[in-house]
């Protein structure tokens, strides 16, 4: 009878162990100066444990994929096609969690290595976006993602010079006259632009990346916000496509359990 009881209390400890870790989030880092943001404190404030690896660490996580319940892949100055080892890396993570049905976020740089991981392709676009974009947001896109918004078109923070050619069975979220700005394939969805961004950040990047901005000859004053409520949009759309991959995150634990 003890021994019955002791067993069961071992099988319950794990199963409570292994609901606890799925309360974790991955998130990979690229480069310092472009980290979570905004999603920090949301993912804080549902009382999410919150791993960051860099990069170029992430061999040492893939043994232990399973204990998280949700990935987010961030941006980074990098391309998809140049040769490190690590960008291959985060690739086979997308494929894995993928197989493994953990919803996956990829911001910018994560959105191309989702597209790549997954059968499509990256590719140097025709013109470079930083700063202020108007983007549609389409039907499917406000059935998924972006459910909860009032409208199909929003101003959007963008720095990126790199597009991608979808996998096949992909579904555009959201797009512009010259790009796909997201996409969904599977569990895993890609959003080209920045949501997470604060004015601090984006006063950040314009220092970290101020070569990339002469080079490009773009005036610094179209990079920041015109007024505060273009950034509080901006932080309306965060929360809203934050809300939408919690969910994707809670319907995926309830499947496991």
């Amino acid at each position: 009878m003890i021994a019955l009881y002791s067993k069961g209390l071992v099988s319950f400890l794990n199963l409570s162990l292994s609901r606890l870790l799925k309360d974790s989030i991955l998130v990979v880092q690229n480069i310092q100066c472009e980290h979570l943001g905004r999603f920090k404190k949301l993912f804080e404030c549902d009382k999410y444990d919150i791993s960051v690896i860099d990069a170029r660490n992430i061999k040492n996580i893939f043994q232990n994929i399973s204990d998280y319940s949700g990935i987010v892949i961030l941006g980074g100055p990098m391309s998809v096609y140049d040769n490190y080892e690590y960008l291959q890396e985060e690739q086979n993570l997308i494929n894995k969690a993928v197989d493994m049905n953990i919803p996956t976020l990829g911001i910018c740089l994560g959105s191309q290595l989702i597209a790549q991981a997954l059968g499509g392709s990256v590719h140097a676009g025709k013109t470079k976006e930083i700063g202020w974009y108007d983007i549609e947001i389409t039907n499917d896109g406000k059935r998924e993602i972006f459910s909860g918004l009032s409208t199909n078109n929003v101003k959007i923070f963008q720095w990126h010079g790199d597009t991608f050619h979808l996998p096949d069975g992909s579904t555009i979220l959201a797009k512009s006259r010259d790009y796909v700005q997201a996409f969904r394939i599977k569990n895993a969805i890609g959003i080209q632009f920045h949501i997470e961004v604060d004015v601090n950040m984006i006063k950040d990047w314009i220092n970290q990346y101020s070569k990339e901005i002469e080079d490009s000859k773009i005036p610094v004053d179209s990079i920041m916000p015109k007024n505060l409520s273009q950034i509080e949009e901006l932080s309306s759309l965060c929360k809203s496509v934050y809300v939408n991959f919690r969910d994707m995150i809670e319907k995926s634990k309830k499947k496991i359990n």
